[in-house]
């Protein structure tokens, strides 16, 4: 008779599962890495690839409508090295007595998609590809759209207040090119460069800051040269220094879309721009005052 408690036979019936015990010769598993100390390194993280065109759709918009434009004129017949006066005009060139006389203030906006010749072209795209890249990442796209209009529009509107041109003369130039674009987008990123909100280094924010002030100073000093030499051809420091102060005033009240709150960011882009803009109308109805000939 077994002599154990219930609760030791109640253990006792309760068998143990064991793995069964390895037998001669069969092959026996793997030891793991963990048992023998050693652990296999992470898998790198996976590289996210950078599509250029997204980085700055604006950029790339337009400098696509700029070729187009300028394709299109070669298809019309203008010559790709140098367009003749009259070719340029029809496609948009800006002029004083054309603007003051005849009412077409549209051509302050598309002169600045019109160039005279292919390294016009070629030139002006590769600032602004430069500029572009690194200034809608600080302005957002709605933010590289308006400040190219708008300083461009700010370049052409000075051109034409110096030169307003009386209809025959020699004084009646004709302006093209997005260059007093450029200069605009210059001058917002001189700005924009020195808020501390940009999670960049200082000294590699100055550097790049640096870089923008030596390529506005040398296009200035190269656009006065171009005076002195009295070609038929010149460069037109006119709608580079609007261009270039408008682009300073727009740069003031903004702070860059990397750093800054995205509502704080918002309010003061829309301000900057709804602000140039008004100013602007109100520049333009006053020089339309000044120059259009009374009727009658």
């Amino acid at each position: 008779m077994d002599s154990r408690t219930g609760a030791d036979a109640r253990f006792v019936s309760q068998p143990e599962i064991l793995p069964p015990e390895p037998q001669p010769g069969a092959p026996q598993p793997p030891e793991p890495p963990q048992a023998r100390g050693w652990y296999p390194p992470p898998p790198p993280p996976r590289r996210q690839r950078r599509r250029h065109w997204a980085s700055a759709p604006a950029t790339y918009w337009l400098l696509g409508i700029n070729c187009a434009v300028f394709i299109a004129m070669v298809f019309s017949g203008a010559s790709v090295m140098a367009p003749t006066v009259r070719q340029v005009v029809i496609w948009g060139g800006n002029n004083g007595t054309l603007v003051f006389v005849y009412g077409q203030w549209w051509r302050l906006i598309s002169a600045m998609f019109v160039h005279i010749g292919i390294i016009h072209l070629a030139t002006n795209m590769w600032c602004l590809w430069n500029l572009g890249l690194l200034g809608e990442p600080l302005l957002g796209e709605l933010g590289m759209f308006g400040a190219y209009l708008l300083t461009g529009f700010a370049g052409n509107l000075l051109s034409i207040a110096v030169h307003p041109g009386v209809p025959g003369s020699s004084e009646s130039i004709v302006g093209a090119g997005a260059s007093g674009a450029v200069f605009g987008l210059a001058g917002v990123l001189i700005l924009l460069l020195r808020s501390p909100l940009l999670p960049i280094p200082t000294i590699e924010r100055n550097k790049l800051r640096k870089n923008v002030i030596y390529f506005a100073l040398i296009n200035f000093v190269i656009g006065a040269g171009t005076w002195f030499a009295h070609t038929s051809l010149q460069i037109d420091n006119m709608a580079h220094l609007g261009g270039f102060l408008s682009g300073l005033a727009l740069g003031i009240p903004l702070v860059p879309r990397i750093g800054a709150p995205r509502t704080t960011f918002l309010r003061r882009r829309a301000f900057a721009l709804g602000g140039m803009a008004f100013l602007l109308i109100l520049i333009a109805w006053g020089l339309r005052a000044l120059y259009t000939p009374a009727a009658g």
